[in-house]
């Protein structure tokens, strides 16, 4: 038998399997490519939802520094307002009226330091925080030095300190307007969120005009009653004593005083006037930091005290200045301050 005829079969299966063998490989590869297509549609999709989550996060974060901001500008509007022309106001209501506004300040700035920054606006956000610290502190500032500064005895000084908190205000305004805003909407036009650009602030009118103690002084002294706000009578404080941690300090001479813990100061006030004084604002200075303490009331001649703790121990040798704040119709103010060394050990 021909031997080429013996073979014909066998070829004709091994041919068979080749087509065979190339299908399967071919249904592997689809198979493979269809799985690297799911694969890349897959981290299209998460990436996509990943970059809309952001989007989403940095929008939510503008929109809600948006609304604190022209909050803070309606707030703005009615102190200056009533700065400018207070009309038949009354002193009490004027106070009033201003503490409102130094409430609403810190309102704001409490929900400043409680925003959810994403993690682009961390550095905008840092800013914008102490944007509100300067704001709420001066506002705080100003409240407490108003009733003193439409009174007679210290107006002068308190005026003073007001003006500075408007230098403060202004501050926060050119670090608002140099520094975040540009920042916050920096980032948003990164990520093509150009229409959710944060709007401008500035919290204090009239460019450099509140800098001024004289226009300050004005704008007070057209308050309604401003001149008058004591109650008849004689009016007056005297600071009775100071003490750091128990340890009696002396204006004369240097008193060393031992800490292992934090200093807190106590100072002791007398109300030597007729009235009742009510809301008397007791200050520390040390190393040219001020801290503040108030006294609620004191009855005509009884005394009050009032602890103020210093945020950590001075070393080596210090001056502490010790004030109560004149109250309205106070005419002699010399015996409400001293002056101690102290030797924190």
């Amino acid at each position: 038998m021909d031997d080429s005829l013996a073979s014909g079969p066998g070829r004709r299966q091994r041919s068979q399997r080749r087509p065979e063998r190339q299908q399967i490989l071919l249904r592997r590869g689809l198979a493979l490519g269809a799985g690297l297509l799911v694969l890349i549609l897959l981290v299209l999709g998460v990436r996509g939802c990943l970059d809309a989550r952001k989007e989403r996060a940095l929008s939510d974060y503008a929109g809600n520094v948006t609304q604190i901001v022209e909050e803070t500008d309606q707030t703005s509007k009615s102190f200056f307002e009533k700065l400018s022309n207070p009309g038949e106001i009354s002193v009490t209501d004027f106070v009033d009226q201003v503490n409102a506004d130094r409430s609403a300040m810190d309102n704001y700035e409490a929900r400043v330091d409680a925003l959810d920054a994403p993690g682009d606006m961390s550095e905008a956000q840092g800013n914008l925080e102490l944007v509100y610290e300067l704001r709420g502190s001066a506002m705080t500032v100003t409240a407490e030095k108003l009733s003193t500064a439409l009174g007679e005895a210290g107006a002068k000084k308190a005026t003073e300190a007001i003006a500075n908190q408007m230098a403060k205000l202004m501050a926060s305004d050119v670090l608002y307007a140099a520094i975040v805003r540009p920042a916050i909407n920096g980032v948003l036009a990164d990520h093509g969120l150009e229409g959710d650009d944060v709007p401008k602030s500035i919290f204090v009118p009239d460019g450099t005009k509140w800098l001024e103690e004289a226009a300050v002084s004005g704008a007070l002294g057209s308050v309604s009653g401003a001149s008058s706000a004591a109650t008849p009578g004689v009016h007056g404080l005297g600071l009775l004593g100071t003490a750091v941690n128990g340890t009696d300090l002396t204006p004369e001479g240097t008193t060393s005083v031992i800490v292992e813990e934090t200093p807190e100061v106590e100072v002791t006030v007398q109300n030597q006037g007729e009235s009742t004084e009510n809301g008397v604002t007791v200050s520390v200075t040390v190393n040219g930091k001020t801290l503040q303490g108030d006294i609620s009331s004191i009855e005509a001649g009884a005394e009050e005290s009032v602890t103020i703790a210093l945020p950590s121990a001075p070393k080596g040798q210090a001056t502490l200045e010790v004030e109560a704040e004149p109250v309205p119709g106070e005419e002699v103010a010399e015996n409400n301050e001293a002056t101690y060394t102290v030797v924190f050990e």
